[in-house]
């Protein structure tokens, strides 16, 4: 009997290790939410991995407040026996830091647990791209003599044109375009703002896009967003990349996409003919240049190729 009361009592307090650590964890969410406008993606992804972390240390009976080195250390080694990939053992160590700081920040703790453990070596992966006959085949895929398929081809083109995230594209309203100017106001993550350039072409499909089949989709519904779908909402960004999907496959476009695709075709297509890897850095939104250094490769086979080309001992 006496043995049945210590593990209801220390099932108790482990109960409620787990719900004030869960607490510390929506209060560390509804911060950095509120300095830094993330995104749902990251904030559930900053959520996921510290529940995780919780999870691990209220087995130990341990408070996520009170973990220390060896813990987060523990939890980690855990993972990685586990079969997870150091991309995503990063990306939750990555959480774990930004959590212990702000805990660190507001006087809660005295020291950072994570202070001292390295991140794990990542070989920045390559993105895939597409060759300039690629891009061409997939742009032509949609038929756009249809309202849905112009809607479509419209937004690949402008896809291709600007290098903006699928959730920036699916996210535009028809505030955002000044057609006038040839450019597009883009809100984009930790609600900066920037200005891209659409490019001719792109600018055609969207004038003729607004002026017939945007209409024809809407039926008389109002919405504010430029790429209506039939219900007078905007598209989900899973049913873009469905509709990407579903076109490479009818272009005979076999290379492995993913969401990004079409961003890096972009990037990398630009630094082919040419571009300065700071105005890529800019067009792109990123505001680390460090973000863009994976394009480097890009530029600095097209210096070898002009080297060879035109000097002359090359």
């Amino acid at each position: 009997m006496v043995h049945d009361d210590s593990h209801n009592r220390s099932a108790a307090a482990g109960a409620k290790l787990a719900e004030d650590s869960e607490a510390l964890i929506a209060r560390f969410l509804d911060a950095v939410w509120m300095e830094r406008g993330l995104s749902e993606n990251t904030l559930g992804a900053y959520r996921s991995d510290l529940l995780a972390l919780n999870d691990r240390l209220a087995g130990k009976a341990v408070g996520i407040i009170d973990a220390d080195r060896a813990d987060v250390l523990d939890y980690i080694a855990s993972r990685v026996e586990g079969g997870a990939k150091p991309r995503s053992t990063a990306r939750q160590l990555s959480s774990f830091r930004r959590f212990y700081r702000y805990l660190l920040r507001e006087g809660l703790i005295s020291e950072d647990p994570t202070a001292n453990i390295s991140m794990p070596k990542l070989g920045r992966a390559l993105p895939r791209s597409l060759t300039e006959n690629d891009v061409e085949a997939l742009l032509s895929a949609p038929t756009a003599a249809e309202p849905l398929g112009h809607r479509d081809r419209t937004m690949l083109e402008v896809l291709y044109a600007t290098g903006v995230r699928v959730s920036e594209l699916v996210n535009l309203k028809v505030a955002q375009l000044n057609l006038n100017q040839g450019v597009l106001r883009i809100v984009g993550k930790g609600n900066r703002e920037r200005l891209v350039p659409l490019g001719d072409e792109a600018q055609d499909w969207l004038r003729e896009f607004i002026a017939g089949p945007r209409v024809d989709i809407l039926r008389g519904r109002q919405t504010d967003y430029l790429f209506a779908t039939r219900r007078g909402d905007r598209m989900t960004r899973q049913a873009f990349w469905y509709n990407i999907k579903r076109y490479a496959s009818k272009a005979g476009v076999t290379k492995k996409l993913s969401p990004h695709t079409v961003r890096h075709a972009f990037a990398t297509h630009l630094l082919n003919h040419g571009a300065d890897l700071r105005v890529v850095q800019m067009l792109l939104g990123h505001t680390d240049v460090s973000t863009t250094q994976i394009y480097t490769h890009v530029a600095r086979e097209r210096m070898k190729d002009l080297h060879s080309r035109h000097h002359p001992r090359g």
